[in-house]
This record gives structure tokens, sequence and C-alpha cells, in this order.
């Protein structure tokens, strides 16, 4: 699909909406905001904004307007209806798991180091030209650990770098530099005891190319202490908390310090439920969209996953996702760069549905709606670099949801879509909705 859009007017000025900048400001209630050509020129209140003679008017009266969801953490292609494996890794389903985030309201997705051959620099590069829509794809290329230190499905096998010296891994990261990754991922765990370590004398040797060739390195986590070497070293981003033990206070404090990007991936919290979650159940508006946009058999399996649990499993779960909702407290309090990140793309966490569970588990970890907000919006584009996007304000694109509710007081209310813009055309997702429910099946 080529585009999803309704062009309107080169301008156009919207008024009524509940205002919510993504910033973390108050929200504008009865605002107004004027889009000329695709960017955001003045906001402010109904009445104070006079546009141009022949503009459009857009009577938002009523709704919620936030900018569109942003995730730094995602894997694409790997998934096609009840099937995830590397031959699902093709130019169609990467851009179906892209689309399939747009409609949820997700507008750029990063991905995190799984990706083989030249498919994904295409799509960038298309879309890049204006010839391909979908959520905007960043890329990181092949991710680098030590031997068979990298992501361990099946699907994945023999896409990472292995490194075993400093000068691999700065070959490595010299190959995509060449490439124009958008940054570089590393895997530093043993990964449940299947691999060895990645040394801090190669991790950081890795960073310090990265940084050399001006490219961000972002880490996968496990350990305590593999991430307060990664913090003093100065990596980027972690795209997972802490899992062996709770974020103390030095550590928080050291992860501020060195503006290191936090991306909390509470994914294990789908361990902790005995029974069917609500947003799996008819009448929540996470399940409404996933009817629109998913086939019914890879939805019956994900409700077939909550049946007969083991009681003593999820506890050990409820435990172990202790431990990830703490310390994504403590660094909420302390005000850290905290990303939406969620390794979306995993079999059956499908794009889309996983970033808007997140933020309602983000919320249930202690977070401020208006917190999750900005995790989800403004951060992520800082992190990305996506200069225009993740706020609504004078200069930026005009990349926006409409709600039908508003998500402050219920952050839930994000999955609420009345409508989406982006560069101030609204997706057709009449249309999109259509193409998904064609392209998930086997």
């Amino acid at each position: 699909m080529q585009t999803q859009a309704n062009r309107s007017g080169p301008v156009v000025l919207y008024e009524g909406a509940r205002l919510i900048a993504g910033d973390g400001s108050a929200p504008v209630a009865d605002s107004a905001f004027l889009v000329e050509n695709g960017t955001i020129t003045k906001v402010g209140k109904k009445g104070e904004l006079t546009a141009p003679r022949g503009a459009g008017h857009i009577n938002l009266t009523g709704k919620t307007v936030m900018p569109t969801l942003i995730n730094a953490h995602g894997h694409p292609g790997f998934q096609r209806g009840l099937t995830y494996s590397a031959d699902n890794f093709t130019r169609e389903n990467i851009i179906d798991d892209l689309n399939r985030a747009l409609y949820f309201g997700v507008a750029a997705v990063q991905s995190q180091g799984i990706e083989k051959g030249e498919v994904m620099y295409q799509i960038r590069a298309d879309q890049e030209a204006g010839k391909l829509g979908g959520a905007r794809l960043h890329i990181a290329g092949r991710g680098i650990g030590a031997p068979n230190a990298g992501p361990g499905g099946a699907a994945y096998a023999g896409i990472a770098y292995e490194v075993t010296t400093e000068d691999q891994g700065r070959k490595a990261v010299q190959e995509l530099a060449g490439k124009k990754v958008n940054l570089v991922k590393i895997w530093v765990d043993d990964r449940n005891g299947r691999a060895p370590r990645l040394p801090p004398d190669l991790f950081r040797a890795i960073i310090d190319e990265g940084h050399r060739h001006g490219l961000q390195v972002n880490a996968h986590v496990f350990y305590y202490t593999d991430a307060v070497e990664l913090v003093n070293a100065r990596i980027d981003a972690i795209v997972h908390l802490v899992r062996d033990k709770e974020m103390d206070d030095a550590l928080v404090a050291s992860v501020v310090q060195h503006n290191v990007y936090v991306m909390p991936n509470l994914s294990p919290e789908r361990g902790t439920h005995a029974e069917l979650p609500h947003w799996l159940q008819d009448g929540d508006p996470l399940m409404k969209l996933l009817q629109e946009s998913v086939s019914p058999p890879v939805i019956a399996r994900m409700k077939k996953r909550y049946e007969n649990r083991d009681a003593a499993g999820v506890e050990r779960a409820r435990t172990q996702y202790g431990i990830l909702q703490r310390s994504l407290a403590r660094l909420a309090k302390a005000n850290a760069k905290i990303t939406l990140g969620c390794d979306t793309g995993l079999e059956d966490y499908l794009f889309g549905m996983s970033e808007q569970h997140e933020l309602e588990s983000m919320v249930g970890a202690g977070m401020t709606p208006m917190q999750v907000i900005v995790a989800a919006t403004s951060r992520p584009a800082e992190y990305m670099k996506l200069d225009k996007m993740g706020v609504l304000a004078a200069g930026k694109e005009a990349d926006f949801l409409v709600l039908d509710a508003n998500p402050l007081d219920d952050i839930t209310n994000t999955r609420r879509i009345s409508k989406i813009y982006v560069k101030g055309a609204e997706i057709n997702r009449a249309s999109l909705r259509l193409s998904l429910t064609k392209a998930f099946t086997n």
C-alpha cells in the first residue's frame, strides 16, 4: 500500500479539542491549532487564532488530541498469521507490521538489531522518498554480541554479529555505519546461560566506535552489574530493565546523571495473569482494535495462552515482575529518560497492540498518565532524533491522534482512536483496516 491518507487542504484550523502537547506541559482545554502544508504553525485557545481566507476548519469539540505514539524497540517482519519464522521476513510482511502499528496510533518504530539483508534499508529509503506509508521505520541493522548471545529464537538464527575481539567489534560498527543505520544494538548478558557475556573491554570498544561515527549504542541487559558498567561506559540506552535485582538509588542516579534512555519493556506482565486479562476480553478498546486488524485464529491463540495456568508459575512471574515495577517507579521518581520500547514483534506480541498495552503497564507500575504520554511521544522522538515529531507545537509536523476520551483520566483512552493524522493528512483507517485483515492470514 503506497499511502493510507486523505489529504486535507494546505491550511486547516482545528478547534475545540483538549490538547495534550506531549512535552509534559499542562493540557490546553478548548484549544485551537493551525496546520499549514503538514506543519503546525500556531497553537492557542479557540477564538484566539485566526486562519487565512479559504482555510479549512475542523471542529474537534469533545475530543482530545495528542501526538502519535513512537515505539523505540521493535522487531518487525517475523509473524504472519499463526506462523513465526525467518521465511516471513519479507518486504510485504514488514510493511504489514508498520501499517498495523499505524492503525493503533504508532507513527514511528525503531527496529532493534534483528534485521537481515537489504529489505529494511529499502523500506526506509522508500518512506523517506515519500513512496511508502505506514509507521516510519528506523533501523539498527545487525546487532552485535558474543558467540551465541544474540536473539535466541529459531527465526533469528545467524543474524547477529558474533565478536570475540575489540577489532571485530569495531569492524562491525564500521560496517553498520557505512550502511547508515540509525543506531547500534548490542547484547551483553549470557542469555540465560547459553552464551558467554560480552566482556566490558569489548562493549567499551563498540560504544567508543559507535560514538566516533555519531551513532548511539544501545544494550540489551539482564544483570545489574552489566547495567552499572554500561552506564559508566557511556551507553546511550538500555532496552530492558535490570531483571536479576531491583535497580537501586545509586544505579538510578547514575542513569540520570549520564542521560541514559531507559526502555522498561514490561512485556513479562503477561505472565502475571491467572486468567484472561481484561484487554483480551470483548468490549475492551484494545480488543476492539485487535478484532479490526488481526485474524480470529491469532486472537484465539492469544486467549488460549491464559487457560489452565499453573498457579506456582503465575506467582513466580508476579515476583519477577515486581522487580521491574519497583525499578520503573524509582526511575520515574528520579525523572529518568523513560522511553516507550516494548520488544514489539515477538510472537503474538503484535505491533500496535503491544505499545498500547505497555502504556497501561507503565501506569500500573507507578507512572502518571502524563509521564507515560511523555515517554511515548516527545521522549522517543528525542531519542530517535525525530526533530519534527513527538510534540504538538509550532514548527512540528502535524502528527496527532484524535481520541474520544481523555487519557489523563485513564491511560487506556489512548486506544479510543477517532482519527489519526500524519503530516496533516488524515489516515484512511477503513482502507488500512481492510489491508490488514487480508494480510494477517496464513
